[in-house]
């Protein structure tokens, strides 16, 4: 079972199945830095093990930001060998997040730029307040985004609006963030975890070993031709008939009555 141990640059708390982290340096907008990648790794590793968490919220403190980007004072030193090696580890980790086995929904609160919306992006669903704001500006840097946005941004948008923000450097608010397609819902910001913790719970409910076949089959799926992605969904279809949940469920629902989900 999860340890909430204390971390240093984010908190961890676990209730009624869903876990929420928070990336926790708000005075300097919850940039990412080294530490904060270390621990992120970190928690996802031992969330993505544990049995009894079944959907993780990730947010950032305080109203301002989710995460305004890299820290710059550790960008501004490093060099052509380091900043490959800082790229590779964003990525490794942000991997981490998106492949965890769990859905991860990015509750976005205020700024999420640069590495911040690359974060956002390597989730499974992105819910913002009518307050954030979220963009790629690192061509202002001199520099392309490095964890993950020129390949996940324009899977998730059109490739010409992903080049539009890229090129550009805009930063665009949560209503033509929905428009594209960068985020799948936007409230009012009052009511940003409270909807989070709506969507958990209904995913959280639901048989968790088919949940992480959805995630699965969509994430194998995604990077394969249509008549090889139909074999994985077969394969993964297959594999589910042969678990007691799915005996549960089905049994459930001719009875009429609840399911109880084992995860076995």
């Amino acid at each position: 079972m999860f340890n909430e141990k204390t971390y240093e640059t984010l908190r961890c708390q676990i209730a009624e199945q869903v876990a929420t982290v928070t990336l926790n340096r708000p005075q300097v907008l919850n940039a990412l830095n080294t530490q904060v990648f270390d621990e992120l790794e970190a928690v996802f590793t031992a969330l993505s093990s544990d049995a009894e968490v079944r959907v993780v919220l990730l947010t950032g403190a305080g109203e301002k930001a989710f995460a305004a980007g890299a820290d710059i004072n550790e960008l501004a030193a490093t060099d052509a060998m380091a900043g490959k090696a800082k790229a590779l580890r964003g990525q490794e980790v942000f991997r981490l997040i998106e492949t965890c086995g769990k859905p991860v929904i990015a509750c976005i609160n205020g700024f999420a730029l640069g590495g911040g919306c690359e974060l956002a992006m390597a989730c499974t669903i992105r819910l913002a307040s009518e307050s954030a704001r979220l963009g790629q500006p690192e061509v202002k840097l001199g520099l392309v985004p490095g964890y993950g946005g020129t390949q996940r941004l324009p899977r998730l948008v059109e490739p010409s609006a992903a080049l539009k923000l890229l090129l550009t450097a805009e930063i665009v608010g949560a209503s033509e963030a929905l428009r594209i397609g960068l985020v799948d819902e936007v409230v009012p910001a009052d009511r940003l975890m409270t909807r989070g913790h709506e969507l958990a719970k209904a995913i959280a409910s639901m048989a968790p070993l088919a949940v992480g076949g959805c995630l699965e089959a969509v994430r194998r799926g995604s990077e394969l031709g249509l008549n090889e992605a139909m074999q994985i969904e077969a394969e993964i279809f297959g594999r589910l008939c042969g678990t007691s949940d799915k005996t549960e469920g089905t049994a459930a629902f001719l009875e009429k009555r609840p399911p109880k989900w084992t995860g076995r």
